[in-house]
């Protein structure tokens, strides 16, 4: 559903967001080996997230990526979704620009509820709703 560079972005959060939760910040090669991506490609992924303020850069001694504590409840996973892949969750299941309500495409009754549905999540779960479960290990993130 999301694009790579939309998913490395995600893990990339909540791997940042964790260690910033403990302090630390990391940095570019530290990211790029734990959420399995080439460094060139996590790079771009990070700078849109500084580029979006999601994610802090700092540079020089004890520098690196990091997140500001006081807005992991502001950051929302649509925040992340849309600085990469756009309003995916408004678009034509079937790719086509002229589907809505009054010229739907065929499968847009059947998407549009559990679309509504998606954006709802996206909309309502923070990073730090995130890293709730990660931190308590209801739920994993190889990292």
């Amino acid at each position: 559903m999301f694009s790579k560079a939309c998913e490395y972005a995600i893990r990339s959060s909540i791997y940042i967001a964790s260690k910033s939760m403990i302090g630390q910040r990391v940095g570019l090669v530290d990211v790029a080996k734990k959420i399995e991506s080439p460094e060139a490609f996590t790079s771009k992924i990070l700078q849109k997230l500084v580029k979006h303020n999601i994610i802090i850069s700092v540079k020089g001694p004890g520098g690196g990526f990091g997140i500001d504590m006081d807005k992991m409840d502001v950051i929302k996973i649509v925040d992340i979704v849309e600085a990469f892949d756009g309003n995916i969750l408004k678009r034509c299941s079937l790719g086509l620009s002229e589907c809505s309500d009054i010229q739907p495409c065929p499968f847009h009754h059947k998407y549009k509820p559990v679309r509504e549905k998606l954006l709802y999540i996206y909309r309502n779960t923070s990073l730090k709703d995130l890293m709730a479960g990660f931190q308590n290990g209801e739920t994993f993130l190889k990292v």
